[in-house]
């Protein structure tokens, strides 16, 4: 039996199941070429499911379902009959299930609740971590979907490995004992985005901090402060929108004005 008469309901199931259980997966279908119907199922942590017609083109689409998948996209590839670059005669539609990116905020601060607010609205995941645990509460942060009470660099070290170019760690409280171990267990992940909030006064102090403990400056490169864009944000809903509006940019490659690379006055 061939891949495209193969039965793919094991594929549809396994499918079903990490869908619900919230784990990344990619299903790369063949909607043209000479096995139409065939199906590849593709996670991280596991062998492929199915095949595409050949083992040589199943290794080059897994390569490059991952990469979709770490991306959370979907899209259609081109590949030869053996996966060769720059030829059409297998189109493969790529489809990437990517559960919701994270948003972890360090700091139960007035500005959480807007910054958890504007998140929720772009589809993340909040983590509100804090290591008051009078502050951190679901009373206060009740559209928060997970409230932790420990060291923000403790929950790094514990569950960091997961964070993904997706993902996003925002540091509210402008304090050096919370941020610097903190910063310097995120500059140790994946995350896309790190950024802290602060003045410029309190940025170079942090800087200065981070440097001490060995971090180098191309890893300072990574963290953005102060946070956000230079909009001119003002309320803590100004400023959420300017902190999401730079990990936008950020992510989409596009020249935007934060506040990291400018001068002077950040309320001026």
């Amino acid at each position: 039996m061939d891949a495209a008469s193969a039965d793919a309901t094991p594929i549809y199931e396994a499918l079903r199941d990490l869908i619900r259980a919230e784990q990344p997966v990619a299903l790369v279908s063949v909607v043209d070429g000479p096995h139409v119907g065939a199906k590849l199922l593709l996670t991280p942590d596991a062998e492929p499911l199915g095949t595409l017609g050949d083992g040589d083109l199943d290794r080059v689409v897994t390569r490059d379902a991952m990469g979709e998948l770490d991306a959370g996209r979907s899209g259609m590839r081109h590949y030869g009959p053996k996966g060769q670059a720059g030829e059409t005669a297998v189109s493969a539609f790529i489809e990437s299930f990517a559960p919701p990116p994270e948003m972890w905020i360090f700091g139960a601060v007035d500005f959480t609740a807007a910054l958890a607010n504007v998140a929720k609205v772009l589809g993340y995941r909040v983590v509100v971590c804090d290591a008051r645990p009078v502050f951190a509460t679901a009373r206060r942060f009740p559209m928060a979907d997970e409230i932790v009470i420990d060291w923000p660099n403790r929950l790094v070290d514990a569950r960091g490995s997961g964070l993904g170019p997706r993902d996003a760690i925002c540091m509210l409280t402008h304090d050096a004992k919370f941020d610097v171990p903190a910063i310097v267990a995120a500059l140790a992940t994946d995350v896309g985005y790190i950024g802290a909030l602060g003045s410029r006064r309190t940025d170079t102090d942090r800087r200065q901090r981070l440097r001490d403990e060995g971090v180098t400056d191309s890893q300072l490169d990574r963290v953005m402060g102060p946070i956000g864009l230079d909009i001119g944000a003002r309320t803590p809903e100004e400023t959420a929108i300017s902190i999401l509006a730079e990990i936008i940019a950020l992510r989409t490659g596009r020249p935007a004005p934060s506040l990291r690379d400018s001068h002077g006055d950040i309320h001026r």
